[in-house]
C-alpha cells in the first residue's frame, strides 16, 4: 500500500467528515509520523512514542467517525471502546486490559483475511476436487479395519482427506463420470446444484472465554485441541458450498503460528485505539459520584497508555506504539479534570467544532454515500427516482440546526431522525407506487414537519 502523506490522509477524510479541519490535520500528521518513525535505526525507534491525541466536542461532530476512517486509510487494527464500560481492578465488569486483546483479535482476523487471499487459488483448486467427490461419491468400503481407522483419526482430531479416500471405492464408471463433472463445474454449468457439506459448527459464546482471556488463556482453543471437532451437514448451492469448502482448505493451507506473530506486530506498530466517552469518568462529573470509582478507572487505563505488555491468546503485545484517540463531549467536565498523568499521556489536543446549518447542508449532500445518496439509492431499489430540491435541503439543514439548538445538541445524527420522519410516507407506499419519479420540495418537508417543529414537547420524542 502506497505511504500517504498528512495532505492526502486529510483529503481522503474531507471525502467522508464536513468541517473539523485543525482535527484532520492534527490525526494525520500522528498517522503519517509512524511512517517517519518506522524509517529511523531501531535504537531511535524504542525512544519515539505516538503522540496521542484529545478530541473534545460535541455528540456527533466527526469524533468517531475520523478514527475510524484514520484506520481505513492505513489498514490498521482498529477498535473503539467507551471509557464508562470499564471498572476498576478488583470490581465486575471489563478490565482496561481487554481494549489490547479485542484489539490483536481484530489483527488477527485481518491477517487471517490477507492470507486467504494468497492461499486462495490453491484453496479453490482443493475445493472444487472435493465437490466432485460429493457430487459423484465413491462406493463406500464397509469393513472393520477401516472403520477403526476412522474412530482413531476422530480421537487424535487429525482425520484427513487421504483417510476417507481410502474409505471408498472409484470404479472406471465413477472415474469417467467425475471427470465429466469436474469439467461441468469449471465452465460454471453446476452453480445452482445442490450438494451436502459437512461444515464445522459454530463455537457456542462461552460467558467464561472472556475472565479466562484477561488472563491471556483460551479455554475455548484448548478445548477444542482435546476434543474434536462437531460438523453438521448442510445442504447449499453449489457456488455456496464451494465458498465453505475454500474457507475449511485455506484454514489448512496457513501457518497460523507466523499469523498470530504478524498479528501481534501489525498491532503494536499500527494499532488504533479509541477511548470514547473519556469525560465520564473524571472526578468533574457529578453524576459518577458513589458509583465504582471512576479515578481508579483512570489510573488503570493509565499503564496501558503510557506502554505495558498485556498477555493475550496469541502471546504478549506491547502498548509502547499503539496510538491512543481518546474522546469525550466534556460538557459538563474539562480535560484538565482527568488525573494529571493520564493527561501528560495526551499531549494533542484537538476541539472539534459544533456543526453550523451550512455544514448540515454539506453533511447531506457531499459526502461518499451521503444521507440522501443513500435515500436516493434505497428508493431506487423500488424503482423510484427521488430528488431533493436545493430548497428542500436547505429547510431539512435549518430544522436539524432549529432542533439541536432547542434541545439535546446530537450533532449529525438529527438528520438521521429528520430524514425519517421525513419520508415516512414514500418508505412506506414506495413498493406499491407507479409512480417513476418524487420529488421533495421545500413545501413538502414545511408541510410534514411543521406540526411537529412547532410542538416543541412533541420535538424533545420524536426529533
Amino acid at each position: 500500500m502506497a505511504i500517504k502523506t498528512p495532505k492526502k490522509i486529510v483529503e481522503i477524510l474531507d471525502q467522508y467528515i464536513i468541517g473539523q479541519d485543525e482535527a484532520k490535520k492534527s490525526v494525520a500528521i500522528a498517522l503519517y509520523n509512524r511512517y517517519r518513525r518506522m524509517q529511523l535505526s531501531k535504537d531511535m525507534q524504542k525512544d519515539i512514542t505516538p503522540k496521542n491525541l484529545l478530541m473534545a466536542g460535541p455528540t456527533g461532530v466527526g469524533k468517531t467517525e475520523i478514527a475510524r476512517r484514520l484506520a481505513d486509510i492505513v489498514d490498521a487494527p482498529f477498535v473503539k471502546v467507551e471509557a464508562t464500560k470499564f471498572t476498576e481492578v478488583g470490581y465486575v465488569g471489563r478490565d482496561v486490559e481487554s481494549m489490547v486483546r479485542d484489539l490483536v483479535g481484530e489483527a488477527v482476523r485481518m491477517e487471517e483475511k490477507d492470507e486467504f487471499e494468497d492461499v486462495r487459488p490453491q484453496a479453490e483448486r482443493e475445493a472444487n476436487k472435493k465437490l466432485v467427490r460429493l457430487l459423484v461419491p465413491g462406493i463406500k468400503r464397509d469393513n472393520r479395519e477401516n472403520q477403526m481407522q476412522e474412530m482413531m483419526g476422530m480421537l487424535m482430531g487429525n482425520m484427513n482427506q487421504q483417510n476417507n479416500n481410502d474409505n471408498e471405492e472409484v470404479t472406471d464408471e465413477i472415474r469417467n463420470k467425475r471427470l465429466s463433472v469436474s469439467e461441468q463445474l469449471n465452465q460454471g454449468l453446476l452453480e445452482d446444484r445442490e450438494v451436502t457439506v459437512e461444515v464445522e459448527q459454530a463455537p457456542k459464546v462461552n460467558p467464561m472465554g472472556d475472565m479466562m482471556g484477561q488472563m491471556g488463556m483460551d479455554m475455548s482453543s484448548m478445548l477444542n485441541n482435546l476434543v474434536p471437532k462437531k460438523k453438521v451437514k448442510r445442504t447449499l448451492p453449489v457456488r455456496e458450498a464451494r465458498e465453505v469448502l475454500i474457507q475449511e482448505e485455506s484454514r489448512k493451507l496457513v501457518d497460523y503460528d507466523s499469523l498470530y506473530q504478524k498479528a501481534i506486530e501489525r498491532t503494536t506498530n499500527n494499532g488504533i485505539i479509541f477511548i470514547d466517552e473519556i469525560d465520564k469518568i473524571t472526578a468533574g462529573n457529578k453524576k459518577t459520584s458513589g458509583e465504582v470509582s471512576r479515578e481508579g478507572v483512570q489510573r488503570d487505563i493509565l499503564p496501558i497508555v503510557e506502554g505495558s505488555t498485556v498477555q493475550t491468546k496469541y502471546g504478549p503485545v506491547s502498548t509502547d506504539h499503539i496510538l491512543f484517540i481518546a474522546a469525550g463531549a466534556f460538557a459538563e467536565s474539562k480535560p484538565s479534570d482527568l488525573i494529571p498523568e493520564l493527561q501528560g499521556r495526551f499531549p494533542i489536543r484537538v476541539e472539534l467544532n459544533a456543526l453550523t446549518k451550512d455544514d448540515f447542508v454539506k453533511i447531506l449532500k457531499d459526502p461518499e454515500n451521503s444521507l440522501l445518496k443513500q435515500y436516493i439509492a434505497l428508493m431506487h431499489a423500488d424503482g423510484i427516482k427521488l430528488i431533493f430540491t436545493q430548497e428542500a435541503v436547505d429547510k431539512i439543514a435549518q430544522i436539524a440546526y432549529d432542533v439541536n439548538q432547542g434541545t439535546d445538541n446530537i450533532g449529525a445524527r438529527r438528520l438521521s431522525t429528520i430524514l425519517e420522519k421525513l419520508l415516512e410516507d414514500v418508505l412506506y407506499e414506495g413498493p406499491d407506487m407507479e409512480m417513476g419519479e418524487i420529488t421533495i420540495t421545500e413545501a413538502y418537508v414545511e408541510d410534514k414537519l411543521k406540526d411537529i417543529i412547532t410542538n416543541k414537547d412533541l420535538t424533545k420524542f420524536i426529533l
